[in-house]
């Protein structure tokens, strides 16, 4: 097995006044990531910022944390560069807004950068299978993308199932409405990747809710590895 429990607050829950800090602060309570969201007001309804935001976030908190970029955009061809010269790690594209996932992903490989392959909860996980051995991460959203706070789609957990059972080394990721209450159907399901916004960042105590997520994941990974 060649995944491990990873959890990525999402920094668009945090005080966007002191983004940096906050950034900062996540990675000290035991952030494994950082999810960032950029939405352009067309894929979805949303605005929030772009590649200009992602290098001064950079250059204030270095080159260690993880940044994950989840493009909910109607061009993510057109961010590519832009983003991996602003220092972003990860490219997480909607399969939904492109015509040439092939392409994409070779243009975002070559700029450096890992591969993540995002899927709304409308569409099929079948329409991420093809290109599931040619990306780092494959997405799950648990709610529609484009706003923060909305509850967690259990139904969403066959595809992480699905998933899990056909690539078994695959980095699977979920977003939306994960936190305590939801974690175990994530884990149990296979995800290894946790997105969790306001349940940590919104936490008194985000470094325990950022260690509970973890360790239900990593039980429920080593538990996988004992049944096969």
């Amino acid at each position: 097995m060649a995944y491990s429990a990873k959890i990525g607050p999402s920094i668009l829950s945090s005080d966007l006044s002191c983004l940096g800090s906050e950034c900062v602060r996540m990675m000290e309570c035991g952030a494994d990531y950082l999810h960032l969201d950029v939405m352009d007001g067309h894929f979805v309804p949303n605005l929030t910022f772009g590649h200009p935001m992602v290098e001064c976030l950079r250059k204030s908190v270095g080159q260690d944390p993880f940044f994950d970029m989840h493009m909910m955009v109607s061009r993510p061809e057109q961010w590519v560069k832009p983003m991996a010269a602003a220092g972003a790690n990860q490219y997480t594209f909607h399969i939904e807004a492109t015509t040439n996932p092939g392409n994409l992903i070779k243009e975002i490989r070559e700029s450096g950068m890992k591969v993540g392959l995002a899927i709304k909860p409308g569409t099929t996980v079948e329409e991420l299978a093809p290109w599931a051995n040619q990306i780092d991460m494959a997405l799950v959203m648990t709610v529609e993308p484009g706003f923060g706070g909305q509850k967690f789609m259990e139904d969403m957990m066959p595809k992480v199932s699905w998933l899990r059972s056909q690539f078994p080394s695959l980095d699977i990721e979920v977003d939306g409405g994960v936190g305590p209450d939801t974690i175990h159907k994530c884990a149990e399901a296979g995800a290894n990747m946790i997105v969790s916004g306001s349940a940590v960042i919104g936490s008194d105590d985000p470094r325990s809710v950022i260690a509970l997520l973890r360790t239900v994941v990593a039980e429920a990974i080593q538990k996988r590895s004992l049944d096969r």
